[in-house]
């Protein structure tokens, strides 16, 4: 399960870096809450673009060579920015909007999952 579950998320993860590399004004307008933050700045859409694919990846990898360090190290940089994520929604109010479902399924779901099943990698028997 946790090897189905790693390679779920990291092509969702790779998915949206190449997304936001070959068609970054796209990512910025269509993905709620995101010209809220700010202009739209291109280097910083790719900065994170090479973020995502890193942490895909590390996923991809992991589930190739069942090695459950690089998947937990893979899943630094996405819990941290559920985190910073969850940090803008409380100081938002709280609001249950489509800001915040896109939050949850998009940011935090495959964060938190990530890390939870990169912990059980060592113990996966797939």
């Amino acid at each position: 399960m946790a090897k189905i579950a790693l390679g779920v998320i990291a092509a969702i993860y790779g998915v949206n870096a190449l997304l936001m590399w070959f068609a970054p004004m796209y990512w910025y307008e269509t993905t709620p809450g995101v010209a809220m933050m700010g202009p739209f700045n291109l280097h910083f859409v790719r900065d994170i673009a090479l973020i995502y694919l890193i942490a895909a990846g590390a996923f991809a990898w992991s589930v190739k060579n069942n090695t459950p360090q690089i998947a937990i190290t893979g899943a630094v940089w996405p819990c941290l920015h559920g985190l910073f994520h969850l940090q803008i929604w409380i100081a938002r109010g709280v609001p249950l909007d489509e800001i915040a479902f896109v939050n949850l399924v998009g940011i935090q779901i495959p964060a938190w999952a990530g890390l939870y099943f990169a912990t059980q990698l060592s113990s996966a028997k797939e």
